[in-house]
């Protein structure tokens, strides 16, 4: 079947993030295989996956040997209710724990937000039963503005992206926002670091206002992935533990993008030396060749669910599909594909040779203001002036994206995040992107920034 083909059904499907009428008589793009980095549609045209599909497809596409995992899976035990244990999910709580490098409980879910909702619950729950005498006080959840923590209605709370919430408020309380760094607008008079100071002190500052006995938790990206990719100094992670452990506040690491390599380490926040008292996964767990997402948490919070029988001490939070034996498999199988074919450190030098040779091509570019990230989470911030930083115009950015595809290369941008801000073009292909997916990725973007010259 052609794309062509499909006109007829192209509004069955409600995509997400689309808008439909100015697609009335045209048909979508219908993808019909995928191999490597690579996505055939129905056409038989191919296009370089500059996003990893939405940042997961970390060991690429069309990977026989794990769908031969889940196959297998599916015969022995195809599904299995989530109070019990399979083989699948112990070994991969397991494979957690040892990558993280500490002792952790690992509750298993099907999505980030749900991954995050989830923390949410363990965090408040666990300062009612923990020994402090604050801890039935403490329900409030800090996040920062730009960061995207899920599309359920807790998840999107913590959220900072204004434009995700229209329509959907009023929002549940309890969810306080503080600034995060971003040094690129921060005021010149500071450097990197002292601009890490100022918001860990704001960040400070707003515990006060708040009264610190209210707050359970604060959860943050590592490095935020899509509000813009925006790297933090190098003493903000650490600054921010200090602060939390001073007030007896949960730290929650949300690893949903930058887990299992993304960022060129194993997990973001393995860049700044930092440790979170809970961290959340999804997405580069199985690769998105199965829906499966996990919560882990620290020794001393899982102690604090000890109780006898008959009480109402345990979590009682549960999900259908939380540990399914098939995802679990898979998600197994694609860890140690990542550690057996060297994907971290791929990402690391792929990731620093694709951020340099954009550096040095756009140098003088009127539209580059700035290029970020670590690993293969990189960002090109876009404006239309480089000395006020006024964000591209909405036309010139949409033209660079269809320049991009075009060039036979798919690449992302900040979507839906703040009023006039979604101006960071966002290149993150899978782990096992090569040289000849790195030039393409290059000159992609060069030649199609060039043309909005001419």
């Amino acid at each position: 079947m052609s794309n062509t083909d499909n006109l007829d059904t192209a509004d069955r499907v409600w995509r997400p993030m689309t808008q439909h009428k100015p697609l009335i008589g045209q048909a979508p793009r219908t993808v019909a295989t995928a191999s490597g980095c690579y996505l055939t549609d129905c056409d038989g045209n191919t296009f370089l996956d500059g996003l990893a599909g939405l940042w997961c497809v970390n060991v690429g596409y069309g990977r026989r040997e794990l769908a031969d995992v889940a196959h297998q899976q599916m015969i022995d035990l195809s599904y299995l209710a989530p109070v019990m244990v399979s083989e699948s999910t112990t070994a991969l709580a397991s494979k957690i724990q040892d990558a993280l490098g500490m002792k952790v409980h690992v509750s298993f879910s099907c999505s980030g937000s749900e991954a995050n909702e989830t923390a949410f619950k363990i965090a408040r729950q666990y300062h009612q039963q923990s020994d402090d005498p604050n801890g039935a006080r403490r329900y409030k959840i800090l996040s920062r503005y730009r960061a995207y923590h899920g599309n359920t209605m807790g998840s999107m709370a913590a959220t900072g992206q204004a434009e995700r919430k229209l329509g959907y408020g009023p929002e549940p309380t309890g969810f306080v926002k503080v600034m995060p760094p971003y040094h690129y607008r921060a005021n010149d008079k500071f450097s990197a670091e002292e601009h890490g100071e100022e918001c860990a002190k704001q960040l400070e500052e707003t515990i006060i206002y708040e009264g610190a006995e209210t707050i359970a938790a604060f959860i943050t990206e590592p490095m935020l992935s899509g509000g813009g990719v925006i790297v933090p100094p190098s003493n903000y992670l650490k600054r921010v533990r200090e602060i939390c452990d001073r007030y007896g506040i949960l730290l929650i690491f949300d690893e949903v993008v930058s887990g299992f390599g993304r960022t060129g380490a194993m997990f973001g926040h393995t860049h700044w030396d930092v440790k979170a008292d809970i961290f959340t996964f999804a997405k580069g767990l199985a690769s998105g060749y199965q829906p499966i997402a996990a919560t882990a948490v620290r020794e001393g919070i899982f102690e604090a669910f000890y109780d006898e029988p008959g009480t109402m001490s345990h979590l009682r939070h549960i999900n259908t599909f939380g540990g399914h034996p098939v995802s679990c498999a898979v998600a197994v199988r694609n860890l140690e594909i990542v550690e057996r074919e060297g994907l971290v450190a791929n990402a690391a030098t792929m990731g620093a040779q694709i951020k340099g040779n954009l550096a040095s091509a756009l140098a003088d570019h009127p539209y580059v203001g700035d290029i970020r990230g670590k690993g293969l989470l990189i960002g090109v911030e876009l404006v239309n002036d480089r000395t006020t930083k006024e964000p591209i115009s909405e036309t010139i950015m949409a033209k660079i994206l269809a320049g991009c595809m075009q060039r036979g290369v798919f690449i992302g941008r900040n979507s839906n995040t703040v009023p006039g801000r979604c101006n960071v073009l966002l290149i993150a292909p899978p782990l096992v992107c090569g040289q000849v997916e790195a030039d393409k990725i290059l000159e992609a973007i060069t030649d199609s920034l060039k043309a909005c010259l001419d």
